[in-house]
């Protein structure tokens, strides 16, 4: 027989979570006062938007599509190139990043979940 945690219980570790969880979300904005001039931080703030990016590519056709070696998503081998190309296509034609990955990131969700 499992014992139920009493109110109180739960209450204290729901405000711990809490807690803990709003300190880690504010962590970083501390360090941007701190590191705000250095050459470290200037240089993350250039290439870490193109690395992330890079990752979730890399994850999105590598992993969805089967080319690590894995089963794939069927739906995802024309997806996600076909999103790909409009993402490269619209970015290339605007120069507007929020358009380019918006539009790319919902023509994939489309066409792996309702056309495939």
């Amino acid at each position: 027989m499992t014992a139920i945690p009493s109110a109180g219980y739960v209450l204290v570790a729901l405000l711990v979570m809490g807690a803990v969880t709003v300190t880690l979300r504010a962590l970083p904005f501390t360090f941007v006062r701190v590191l705000k001039g250095s050459t470290l931080f200037q240089f993350l703030g250039v290439t870490m938007p193109v690395g992330v990016m890079v990752a979730l590519v890399v994850y999105t056709v590598f992993g969805r599509v089967g080319l690590s070696g894995g089963q794939g998503d069927p739906g995802a081998v024309w997806a996600a190139p076909l999103a790909l190309v409009v993402t490269v296509f619209l970015h290339w034609w605007r120069r507007n990043a929020v358009l380019s990955i918006f539009v790319g990131t919902a023509l994939y969700m489309v066409l792996v979940n309702l056309v495939w």
